[in-house]
């Protein structure tokens, strides 16, 4: 086996097909499907199982997927750690929503000024999918809220939000006698802010009746504005919302109102780029600091 075999097995498995992971290699199809089946004889055991056109992970294949993540992350890890220590190339960030539409613009800024040869590349997702892409060597370092499997990342802390409820502005004040909105908006499951609404209606022994998941933090508001039910925001994010006047705030209690925000990577592999943005946030904190 070589590197490029495997790179070409795991384009497959991740594109969920030949042609896809074609396009994004850049090769054409027919070499994509010779190099998997010289792969297979190599190895002695289907990889895929074939129905027509279909292909779906054999045994051998699920096997297989996790050598070839961590021989392809190692490989990256030692091409950075023989290369200058200046980041170079692209760097493959994540982001939850909340955090990339008002956290990341001054960081991401400062590192595009500081280091203008590195290719940055955002995508968007809730933790679970930002952990799952980094573990399967598709991004390099995402920030996600707490909490972290600390077995498996290395991190930073990036930003400590204040977390809030917001209702429609006619919506009284929400006391321990207040009976809670019927209807929550939230993102899909995996949301750290989702989990953190659910929690505190369980901890006052309610349920919500109606859940509403929806994919922005500005569309969420807006069915907020309208009435619909209640949300649980970053503070910062309100800022960005025209609409904020047609809001109520509530409060959450002491040890639910604060919610950290981490950079995180795959333990034990930071490199140049990880190590230039994890800098770039400690500045950060510390002007924070001697602003208080």
């Amino acid at each position: 086996m070589d590197l490029s075999d495997l790179r070409i097995f795991s384009a497959v498995v991740r594109e969920g097909g030949v042609t896809r992971a074609a396009e994004r290699l850049h090769r054409v199809q027919s070499n994509v499907t010779t190099r998997i089946r010289q792969l297979e004889d190599e190895l002695g055991v289907p990889l895929f199982l074939r129905e027509g056109k279909r292909l779906h992970l054999a045994p051998a294949g699920r096997v297989l997927l996790d050598y070839a993540d961590r021989l392809l992350s190692l490989a990256e890890e030692a091409q950075a750690a023989v290369q200058a220590d200046t980041p170079r190339g692209q760097f493959r960030l994540g982001s939850m929503e909340s955090t990339a539409a008002v956290r990341l613009p001054e960081p991401l800024t400062v590192y595009n000024q500081r280091y203008p040869e590195v290719s940055l590349e955002l995508r968007t997702g809730n933790p679970t999918q930002l952990a799952t892409a980094i573990l399967a060597g598709d991004l390099d370092a995402a920030f996600v809220a707490e909490p972290i499997a600390e077995a498996k990342f290395d991190r930073v802390v990036a930003f400590d939000e204040e977390i809030v409820i917001v209702t429609g502005a006619d919506h009284p004040p929400i006391g321990k006698a207040t009976e809670l909105p019927k209807t929550i908006i939230v993102f899909e499951h995996g949301c750290p802010h989702r989990r953190r609404l659910e929690e505190w209606y369980a901890s006052r022994g309610e349920l919500p009746e109606r859940t509403i998941e929806l994919a922005s933090y500005h569309a969420m508001l807006g069915c907020v504005v309208a009435g619909m039910g209640a949300a649980l925001v970053p503070k910062s994010v309100l800022s960005t919302f025209p609409e904020g006047k047609r809001l109520r705030i509530h409060d959450l209690p002491r040890g639910r109102s604060r919610l950290r925000t981490f950079l995180i990577w795959r333990r034990g592999t930071k490199s140049p780029k990880v190590e230039v943005m994890a800098q770039i946030l400690r500045e950060k904190g510390k002007v924070a600091e001697a602003g208080n």
